[in-house]
């Protein structure tokens, strides 16, 4: 009989609904090596967790698959949690400190795509491609938005959060002519010298002056409808929002009214609340823009972010220290 202890398992969870791996995960393999036997799972949320998931020694969970406190209660010999991406708002991190698992994050593999991704929907809007693409495609030659069409150079380009992706965003945005603007009450002073942009010291003083104002901070108890009616009220009718972080961080309903009623000029949003749109009404939104949860998404971002996890997991299951943890 061999004495040999089991290798680890390390376990990743997909979406059942709209999977985003392979079932072979060709890349976790060969990052991971011999140092542990990989498993896929697909599942809808914890609820569909299987005893072998519950074994596993290291999990990998991709976007849209929620861990809660029971899910986590369940594990049995799991040594950490990767949220495959920058956002972890859907890993319950105090449950999962509470028992003594680490959650990790990949925070830095898609920051050009997720600032591209907002640029080229603050674009879109500043010169409204998609209205003028209906009226062309309509054999029609006029500009019916022409009252929205702008010049980027008159325009301050307001930013939510100077993280990663919000500076990406913010040098863009100032590559174009934009004047730059943010409010970051975490940021150390400096900042804004260093990147040639200018701070605010309120979100009331952002949004009063952004023409355009692009949402770049995570979702948590904090920023958890950050941006709702009141603050919508204190913005330019002309103005327009972007909205690459997370849906929760804007009110969806406040939004939409605001879109509805004329007190917002447009709005672009790869995220929103309750995830993905419910309604031929919410869909039928008046100038408003929405891609599939998708700017952090290229083939090359995703190998990245594989890559990242499958490290991670891997020093796990050695016993090696971890880096990248949230809780």
């Amino acid at each position: 009989m061999s004495n040999q202890h089991p290798k680890p398992v390390i376990g990743i969870i997909d979406w059942a609904k709209a999977p985003l791996s392979e079932a072979e995960c060709l890349i976790e393999r060969e990052v991971i090596g011999d140092a542990a036997e990989v498993k896929y799972f697909l599942c809808h949320s914890d609820a569909d967790f299987t005893d072998a998931i519950c074994s596993a020694d290291a999990l990998i969970v991709w976007h849209n698959t929620p861990v809660t406190a029971t899910g986590i209660g369940r594990l049995k010999n799991c040594r950490v949690i990767i949220r495959n991406g920058v956002g972890f708002d859907s890993v319950d991190v105090k449950a999962a400190r509470a028992r003594g698992i680490p959650v990790c994050n990949v925070p830095d593999y898609g920051t050009e795509e997720v600032a591209d991704h907002a640029i080229a929907l603050a674009l879109a809007l500043c010169r409204q491609l998609f209205p003028l693409d209906v009226e062309a495609k309509r054999l029609r030659w006029t500009i019916p938005v022409e009252k929205n069409l702008r010049r980027l150079r008159e325009l301050t380009f307001g930013i939510v959060g100077l993280g990663r992706i919000g500076t990406a965003t913010a040098l863009r945005a100032k590559a174009l002519g934009f004047r730059v603007c943010f409010f970051d009450p975490y940021l150390s002073s400096g900042v804004d010298k260093a990147i040639g942009v200018e701070r605010v010291s309120t979100l009331a003083e952002l949004l009063r002056c952004a023409d355009v104002l692009s949402v770049h901070c995570p979702l948590n108890a904090e920023t958890h409808h950050l941006i709702a009616a009141p603050e919508l009220a204190l913005m330019k009718p002309s103005a327009f929002i972007v909205n690459t972080a997370r849906g929760g961080v804007i009110a969806k309903a406040a939004l939409f009214a605001a879109l509805r009623n004329g007190r917002l000029a447009g709005a672009g949003l790869d995220v929103v609340e309750d995830e993905p749109l419910k309604t031929a009404e919410e869909a039928a939104t008046p100038n408003l823009i929405v891609t599939c949860h998708a700017a952090f998404c290229s083939v090359e971002s995703k190998q990245e972010m594989r890559r990242s996890s499958a490290r991670i997991a891997r020093t796990a299951v050695l016993g090696e220290a971890l880096y990248n943890v949230v809780n």
